[in-house]
């Protein structure tokens, strides 16, 4: 791959920008075109500009338009090139919300199964409660029509196998909602990774705190399981779905592996108002060569908020607070040492007696910003753009499946662990 990059007009954030710029401000802190050649998903970014042409359009249906869809349409009518065709919803008011943020009269349908026969749609973005992305996925591909499903991937181990199986064997472009693959951040920390930063990684700890009760009001009881679908085991799998496939995604990501098995427990041991996911968990999974990845997560606590961190010898990668952290870092000047050993008493002390052990605190407290996105992109802006740009040139995604079976499949391991009390393994490859 070469350091020229096509021109390409793309939009992030409402704000239209040549190709060039927007990949200038992230292939600049990711080392260029050394790490993009690693990324093929990347690829479609690196197009010949979208025209006027009819052929170079691509007309989108938005299939679940509540508050991810409305996310997602925000950004795709500000991507050059597409057209939103379609809105998919069985309650009107996400489909008003979604017309007026379009701004013009679409075709508006409660059944997405007549959407996907409009034969004038080339793609759908699914956005939907987890136990709906498997049927909607495979009604698709049989369709069609290319498919941007949003994470995770589907509600049971056996929908995962189906949805990529049928994902490998369409010749459509399949991506799943994992935006942190197209965020400067964290690509940057995949470079430090690859540089040999923290030296072989030796662990993954990671979680994601909140003080909700996930619940939102319902305009009437019949709605319930619609607005509060994530609360309820028979369409969704909590804690594990909804937050940590996004932390378990990295793990397998910078690690290049899928888990080999996995323990855990979980409760409800706050919210007690008739939901049946849990609502704290805790999973050990355990990848080759020892690895292991530490997660947790809760809704009666917010202080620590979410991180992954990624821990090797040498150093320590937070990716939510984007910082490198060294193991030994430089020392700090002369003067700075001199001024802390007066304050701490410490001028030329002698040491008569003292504690057989010293606590090992942290000597690198502060870290080494790793560069972000000036306009505050979590990634969500290019992978659509990415998506659009493969659909138009009827390109597939390299390894995206791979991406959202091994997240998906991860996620309701540590699910079946909690759930079963017993050490999961992994299922085996789709294709097995």
């Amino acid at each position: 791959m070469t350091d020229e990059i096509p021109d390409i007009d793309l939009a992030v954030h409402g704000r239209t920008e040549h190709r060039r710029e927007v990949l200038k401000k992230l292939a600049g802190g990711i080392a260029g075109s050394a790490l993009l050649g690693t990324l093929p998903w990347f690829a479609p970014l690196q197009a010949a500009p979208a025209g006027g042409a009819p052929s170079d359009r691509v007309r989108v249906g938005i299939i679940g338009p509540g508050s991810r869809g409305q996310f997602l349409l925000e950004h795709l009518l500000h991507t050059p090139a597409v057209e939103i065709a379609a809105l998919c919803d069985v309650y009107q008011p996400h489909l008003d919300d979604g017309q007026r943020a379009i701004g013009k009269p679409v075709a508006q349908y409660k059944d997405y199964r007549r959407l996907l026969e409009d034969t004038s749609i080339d793609a759908v973005v699914i956005a939907t409660p987890l136990y709906l992305h498997a049927p909607m996925c495979l009604a698709a591909f049989d369709a069609g029509k290319s498919v941007y499903c949003e994470k995770s991937l589907a509600l049971t181990i056996d929908d995962c196998k189906a949805v990529a199986r049928a994902a490998a064997n369409s010749t459509k472009t399949f991506q799943i909602g994992h935006q942190r693959l197209f965020h400067r951040s964290t690509l940057y920390a995949l470079k430090q990774v690859m540089a040999g930063d923290l030296g072989p990684i030796t662990q993954i700890r990671a979680y994601w705190h909140r003080n909700t009760a996930w619940r939102r009001p319902v305009p009437s009881a019949d709605l319930e399981a619609l607005f509060n679908w994530r609360l309820y085991r028979k369409y969704s799998a909590g804690l594990m779905t909804e937050l940590a496939s996004h932390h378990l995604h990295v793990a397998n990501w910078f690690l290049d592996a899928h888990p080999l098995a996995c323990v855990g427990y979980g409760s409800i041991n706050y919210w007690k108002d008739g939901r049946d996911v849990f609502d704290n968990v805790n999973v050990i999974y355990k990848y080759p060569k020892g690895v292991s990845f530490v997660y947790d997560s809760l809704s009666s606590n917010r202080f620590y908020g979410l991180e992954v961190q990624l821990l090797g010898p040498k150093g320590t990668l937070e990716l939510e607070t984007a910082k490198y952290y060294s193991e030994n870092p430089p020392p700090a000047p002369g003067i700075v040492q001199l001024i802390n050993q007066i304050e701490k008493g410490t001028l030329e002390a002698v040491p008569i007696g003292g504690p057989s052990w010293v606590p090992d605190l942290k000597k690198d407290t502060k870290g080494t910003p790793l560069p972000e996105d000036p306009d505050r992109d979590d990634g969500t802006g290019l992978s659509l753009a990415a998506f659009v740009n493969a659909v138009r040139l009827g390109r597939r995604a390299p390894y995206m499946i791979d991406h959202a079976y091994r997240s998906g499949v991860a996620a309701l391991m540590g699910v079946m662990a909690m759930e079963e009390q017993r050490e999961v393994q992994w299922p085996g490859n789709y294709s097995a």
